[in-house]
C-alpha cells in the first residue's frame, strides 16, 4: 500500500521502468568516464543528464514502433562487467599492473590490509548489479538494443585495457625474440670486498617518491627528507619500469636488479601458493651474507603478505620480522592499523634491533626496513605525527607524506646520536611510485621519479646525480657506495649510478617505454627469476643453459637497432 502511495506522488515519466534503467545506465557511465579519463567530478551529472537527453531524443526503452519483449540475456553482460572490474581496479590504484595482479594472486593476499577497501568493493558490485539488470531490461523490451548489443559487446571487449594487457603478455608466448632482457643480465659477483666493510641500514619509505619534492604542488610535505638528503647523495631522474610498481617488485628490482616478473604458468602449481620468491637469481641478501653479513627485515605488515617473508628467508637474512611477530611486544596491543604496526612502533623496534646487533660484535650487519605512513590512499600517519602536526582529515595524503618524511629523518638522527650509524651506510628509497591518492592530478602533471639517496659511510654530503634510471639500478649502486667492486659497475640489469656516465643504464641506451616493450614480449627472464619452479617437460637442456649464462651485451638482432613494433 504504502509503495502504490509513493509509487502515485511520482511524476508520470519517473513510474516508468524506462527512465530508472536509463538513469542506472547513465550514472555508470559518467563514473566510468570521469574516473578512468581524469575528468572533474561535476562533469559526472553532465554526462548521465546527456545519456538520459539521448534516450528521450531516441526513445530508448520506449519505440515508436516497438515488437514484443524478448526474454534474452544480452552478449555484452559479461564485457560490461569486465569493464567494471578494470574501472574499479582504475579506481583503487590509479594505474592497473596486471603483473601485480598475477603475482599477488600466486603469493598470497590473505593477510592484507586493504579492509577498508572492502566498502568501495560492494558499492562497485551493487552498481553493477544495478547496471546489468537496467541492461538486461532495455535489450529485452527495445529492439534496437537487441539488434545492436552484439556489436557493442565486441567494441567494450576491444577497448578494455584490461584485455589489452592480458593480450600483451600472451603475445611473449609467440615472439621471435623473447631473450632480450634476459642477455643484458649479468649475475651479480662482488670482484673486491674493503677491509672494513659498512653496516647498511635500508629504509623503504612506502610510496614516498621522490616527486613530492616540487615544493611548488606539493608544499613542504617532502621538506625533512629534502633536509636528509642535503648531508648525503641524491639521485633524481630513477623511473619506474614495467614489474616494479608494487611494494615487492620495488624490493626485488632494487635488491636484485630485475623487474619481477610473475612466475605465471612457470609454477608448476599454478592454483598453490609460491614456495619460493625468484630463486633463480642471487640478491643483495644473498652477496652480503656470504661476505658475513648479519642481515635483518623489519615491516609493519605480516610477513605472509605477497611473500614477502619467503623473500627475505630465501636471500640470507636471518631474522625476518612482520606484524606478527612485532605486534606481541606492543605496549599497547591495540595501537594497530588495518595493515599491521604505525610506524613510530616500527622504527622503535627498528632502532632496538639495531642495538642488538651491534651489541654482539660479531661483524657487519644490515637491517632492512619497510614503512606503511605513506601507503596510498590516504596513508596511515603514526601517533607520533599526529602529535606534532595536529588531527589528520582520514584523506590528505601530503599529512601521511610529511609523517613518513620526519619519521625517517628522526630514526635517523636517533641511531647517529647513540652511536649506532657509524661506519654504515643509511639507503633511503621509495619502493615505487605511489598508486591514485588525492593529489593524483597534480603527480600525473609532470613526469615523476622515485626516491633514491645515500648517507654515512664514505658519502659526499650536499651532492646530487640526475642520471635517467630505474629501480634495478639500486641495486649495483649500493654495493658499490659499501665499497664492494663489480665487474664493469653492473649487477643483474643495473648499472651503477656511481660510475661514469659512459656506463649507460638501461633507460638511459633504450628508454623506458623502449624497456616495457621489449618486457611484454620477454620469457628468457622471466624463467630465470623463476629457476626451481619450472615443471620438468619445460626445462632447458644443458646446451640453452650455457647459452642463457654466456651474457652478451648486444646480438647481431640487437645491433639492427630496430625497436619493437609496439613503440615504433
Amino acid at each position: 500500500m504504502l509503495g502504490r502511495q509513493l509509487g502515485h506522488q511520482l511524476p508520470a515519466p519517473l513510474r516508468h521502468p524506462r527512465w530508472w534503467a536509463l538513469l542506472a545506465i547513465g550514472l555508470c557511465l559518467g563514473y566510468a568516464v570521469v574516473t578512468v579519463s581524469l575528468l572533474p567530478f561535476w562533469a559526472l551529472p553532465l554526462i548521465a543528464g546527456a545519456w538520459l537527453g539521448a534516450g528521450w531524443l531516441l526513445r530508448w526503452g520506449a519505440p515508436r514502433r516497438p515488437r514484443p519483449p524478448a526474454r534474452v540475456w544480452p552478449w555484452s553482460l559479461l564485457p560490461l562487467a569486465l569493464w567494471g572490474l578494470y574501472v574499479y581496479l582504475n579506481d583503487s590504484f590509479g594505474i592497473v599492473d596486471l603483473g601485480a595482479i598475477f603475482f599477488h594472486l600466486q603469493a598470497g593476499i590473505s593477510d592484507h590490509g586493504g579492509s577498508d577497501r572492502l566498502v568501495a568493493a560492494t558499492l562497485y558490485c551493487l552498481s553493477m548489479l544495478a547496471l546489468l539488470a537496467a541492461f538486461t531490461w532495455l535489450a529485452r523490451v527495445d529492439h534496437r538494443w537487441r539488434l545492436g548489443e552484439r556489436l557493442l559487446a565486441l567494441v567494450l571487449l576491444a577497448s578494455n585495457p584490461l584485455l589489452y594487457g592480458m593480450t600483451q603478455r600472451g603475445a611473449a608466448i609467440v615472439t621471435d625474440d623473447g631473450a632480450w632482457l634476459d642477455r643484458r643480465y649479468v649475475a651479480p659477483m662482488i670482484e673486491e670486498a674493503p677491509s672494513d666493510p659498512p653496516n647498511l641500514l635500508l629504509l623503504y619509505l612506502e610510496s614516498i617518491e621522490r616527486t613530492y619534492a616540487d615544493q611548488e604542488r606539493f608544499g613542504d610535505a617532502y621538506a625533512d627528507l629534502d633536509l636528509l638528503g642535503e648531508r648525503g647523495h641524491v639521485f633524481e631522474g630513477v623511473r619506474q619500469l614495467d614489474n616494479t610498481g608494487w611494494t615487492m617488485a620495488g624490493m626485488i628490482a632494487s635488491q636484485c636488479g630485475t623487474p619481477l616478473m610473475p612466475a605465471g604458468l612457470l609454477h608448476d602449481r599454478q592454483f598453490s601458493p609460491l614456495e619460493k620468491v625468484v630463486p633463480g637469481v642471487d640478491c643483495l641478501g644473498d652477496l652480503l651474507s656470504e661476505q658475513g653479513y648479519r642481515l635483518s627485515y623489519l615491516g609493519g605488515a605480516s610477513t605472509g603478505f605477497a611473500g614477502k617473508g619467503l623473500f627475505y628467508e630465501g636471500h640470507g637474512f636471518e631474522t625476518v620480522l612482520g606484524r606478527e611477530q612485532l605486534s606481541e611486544r606492543l605496549e599497547n596491543p591495540e595501537y594497530l592499523n588495518n595493515w599491521g604496526l604505525y610506524d613510530d612502533s616500527l622504527y622503535d623496534f627498528t632502532v632496538e634491533e639495531i642495538q642488538r646487533l651491534d651489541a654482539e660484535h660479531d661483524g657487519p650487519w644490515g637491517v632492512v626496513n619497510l614503512t606503511i605512513a605513506g601507503h596510498a590512499p590516504n596513508g596511515y600517519p603514526a601517533q607520533a605525527c599526529i602529535d606534532r602536526q595536529g588531527e589528520f582529515d582520514g584523506v590528505d595524503i601530503l599529512y601521511s607524506v610529511e609523517c613518513s618524511a620526519w619519521l625517517a629523518r628522526d630514526l635517523v638522527e636517533r641511531l647517529e646520536a647513540e652511536g649506532l650509524l657509524e661506519n654504515t651506510l643509511v639507503v633511503v628509497a621509495s619502493d615505487h611510485l605511489t598508486m591514485r591518492v588525492s593529489v593524483w592530478d597534480q603527480l600525473i602533471a609532470g613526469e615523476r621519479d622515485n626516491t633514491f639517496m645515500l648517507l654515512g659511510h664514505g658519502i659526499g654530503a650536499g651532492v646530487r646525480t640526475y642520471r635517467e634510471a630505474s629501480m634495478v639500478d639500486l641495486f649495483p649502486t649500493i654495493l658499490e657506495a659499501m665499497g664492494f667492486g663489480l665487474d664493469g659497475h653492473r649487477a643483474g640489469l643495473g648499472v651503477s649510478l656511481l660510475a661514469g656516465e659512459e656506463h649507460a643504464t638501461l633507460v638511459e641506451a633504450h628508454g623506458l617505454e623502449g624497456i616495457n616493450a621489449r618486457m611484454r614480449e620477454e620469457n628468457a627472464l622471466q624463467k630465470r627469476l623463476w629457476e626451481g619452479l619450472v615443471p620438468q617437460g619445460r626445462s632447458e637442456d644443458a646446451a640453452e643453459q650455457e647459452r642463457r649464462d654466456a651474457q652478451v651485451v648486444e646480438s647481431p638482432l640487437d645491433a639492427t637497432g630496430e625497436v619493437p613494433a609496439s613503440v615504433q
